[in-house]
């Protein structure tokens, strides 16, 4: 729950908003990546995806087949997860907002993610997508908060696309074949890369929530965190739906529970908490003083606006 001064903090944000909505924020032309150094981070995951060879005219709308990301949109996966403490229930709850932010010129979507072990907070962020004009979902940058007994404890793994040489990577190709690798994302600086690889296509699988056809299986891994990977199901319309791991130490496992549409009510929280996350950024993260503060601005999120 956000104290009172935190509340004020958001509003006093959300004014300023407002106003520079309202004088001609938004109004985004075809934004490109400029061509800059080879990306290291490909090679290391051998893959061919690059995010400048792309176009991105209306990047905040993202209807990926397999990765649509509808603001207003939440996902709640439970399993059991070991991060350090044994193995605990483990809550994953994925929440797509109305907010934006540019990041080296593109206008990504702001995603709200909150993980909880045994119940109780143990990081939460907001992570900045893009679908290219080609129908690619792509991953520019991701500010996480990490919590013990319920205190911040600090968010050292902050990375944002074209600074300290971080590189987006790619999430959701628009046509997904089996053996390709992708780069879902490099930043040196903070010893992230992580990589991935069309295991499997056409499947089927059964969660708590519902049961889904034509589902991809996704292998992901992190070659500087060990040979452990992780499993990730994409069914079309809905998302990621189950995880599983092969020799991960943390041996994440997660169904989908419930798939909510947020009432205006309180998808304007989501924006509310997506804009206060964005502010504390500022002060938590010294990359992130080289961006722009995000903004909210549904016109800019909407699929009849593409």
């Amino acid at each position: 729950m956000l104290h009172r001064k935190q509340w004020r903090l958001v509003f006093t944000a959300i004014a300023s908003i407002a106003f520079v909505s309202l004088f001609g924020a938004g109004c985004d032309v075809t934004s490109t990546i400029p061509i800059e150094e080879p990306n290291p981070g490909l090679e290391l995951c051998d893959a061919s995806n690059e995010a400048r060879n792309h176009a991105f005219s209306a990047p905040a709308i993202i209807d990926n087949h397999y990765l649509p990301l509808t603001p207003g949109m939440q996902l709640i996966l439970d399993g059991e997860a070991d991060r350090g403490s044994g193995v605990l229930d483990h809550r994953v709850i994925f929440t797509v907002t109305e907010v934006t932010k540019v990041i080296d010129g593109v206008r990504t979507l702001v995603v709200w993610d909150r993980d909880y072990n045994a119940g109780e907070l143990a990081e939460q962020e907001i992570a900045f997508w893009a679908q290219d004009d080609d129908g690619n979902v792509w991953n520019f940058g991701e500010y996480p908060e990490e919590y013990e007994d319920g205190e911040f404890v600090g968010a050292p793994d902050t990375w944002l696309h074209g600074l300290a040489d971080a590189n987006a990577g790619l999430h959701m190709p628009k046509n997904p074949q089996v053996g390709a690798q992708y780069l879902q994302g490099w930043a040196p600086d903070v010893d992230f890369l992580d990589c991935q690889r069309i295991a499997l296509m056409e499947q089927q699988t059964c969660v708590p929530y519902n049961c889904y056809v034509n589902v991809i299986i996704t292998e992901e891994w992190a070659p500087f965190e060990g040979p452990g990977k992780q499993l990730k199901y994409y069914a079309p319309g809905v998302g990621i739906v189950q995880v599983g791991a092969i020799e991960d130490p943390e041996a994440e496992v997660l169904l989908l529970v419930n798939v909510i549409q947020l009432t205006p009510e309180t998808l304007a929280e989501a924006n509310r908490v997506a804009l206060w996350l964005d502010s504390r950024a500022y002060e938590n993260a010294e990359i992130y003083r080289e961006t722009q503060p995000a903004e909210w601005l549904p016109a800019m999120t909407r699929t009849a606006q593409r």
